[in-house]
């Protein structure tokens, strides 16, 4: 019985969780959005202003557009190529999930941030209940994905090991693998799908799943590369689990 309230405890708490960054997602996108597509038209205009008169532009003038520029740039908009770009929100719902991840993980890239009053108030509260549960969650996860240490443990003392040696093996196994999965693998999959190169892929991983989130470097990010739909929404799944995978460690 007390397995199967524990069961049933996991399951509202992993649905809870994934409906609470679901609902921090669209309401980020809807406040959000519409103050996103007015910066995006004002850079637009402004490359165009500056297409238009830059044979005759004072130096005074010059500066302004150097400033206008990198501070669009800053926040995440960049006046290259064609006025499409003005129709692909950085708030689309897959970018806002991976914000609402990042937040409760305080990983915090600082690319996509709110700017609007409401956006950002909403995520002081986002993050004041976000954080603390996602704690609870990765625990969660960590005690479950800890059982099923137990159980290799369990196995390889029935077949005569040493209790010593099975909490060193399991320790190497759960370290060996979870690098393997968490670092090296998804290193070589940023590498095709960013460009990267290796050693790029595995400092992105390192700041990601440590949440140190310099945003440096940030996924999904480069203008002009092409990537696939959920490509964010599965990258902000491997942070989770791998921050899971670092709370089973600290467990063990």
């Amino acid at each position: 019985k007390a397995m199967c309230s524990g069961k049933l405890q996991t399951g509202l708490l992993v649905a809870g969780y994934f409906v609470y960054l679901l609902v921090g997602a669209a309401v980020f996108q809807v406040l959000e959005r519409t103050a996103e597509k007015q910066e995006k038209m004002a850079a637009a205009q402004m490359k165009e202003a500056f297409l238009q008169n830059f044979t005759h532009l004072t130096v005074a003038e010059m500066e302004q557009f150097m400033k206008n520029l990198t501070e669009a740039i800053q926040n995440g908009v960049y006046p290259i190529g064609n006025e499409s770009q003005i129709e692909d929100s950085n708030w689309d719902f897959s970018n806002s999930f991976f914000f609402a991840g990042t937040v409760v993980s305080t990983i915090g890239y600082g690319t996509l941030r709110p700017k609007t009053a409401g956006g950002q108030i909403f995520c002081v509260f986002f993050a004041l209940f976000g954080i603390p549960l996602n704690i609870v969650f990765l625990h969660r996860v960590g005690k479950m994905l800890s059982l099923l240490c137990k159980k290799l443990g369990k196995f390889l003392h029935e077949k005569g090991m040493r209790k010593k040696k099975i909490k060193f093996l399991t320790l190497l196994f759960f370290l060996a693998t979870g690098i393997l999965v968490f670092l090296c693998l998804p290193s070589v999959f940023f590498q095709i799908t960013e460009g990267w190169s290796y050693s790029e892929g595995i400092y992105f991983a390192f700041i990601t799943l440590s949440t140190i989130g310099f945003g440096d470097y940030v996924v999904g990010k480069q203008p002009g590369r092409n990537y696939f739909s959920y490509y964010r929404t599965l990258v902000a799944i491997w942070i989770l689990f791998g921050l899971a995978w670092i709370a089973l460690l600290f467990n063990l």
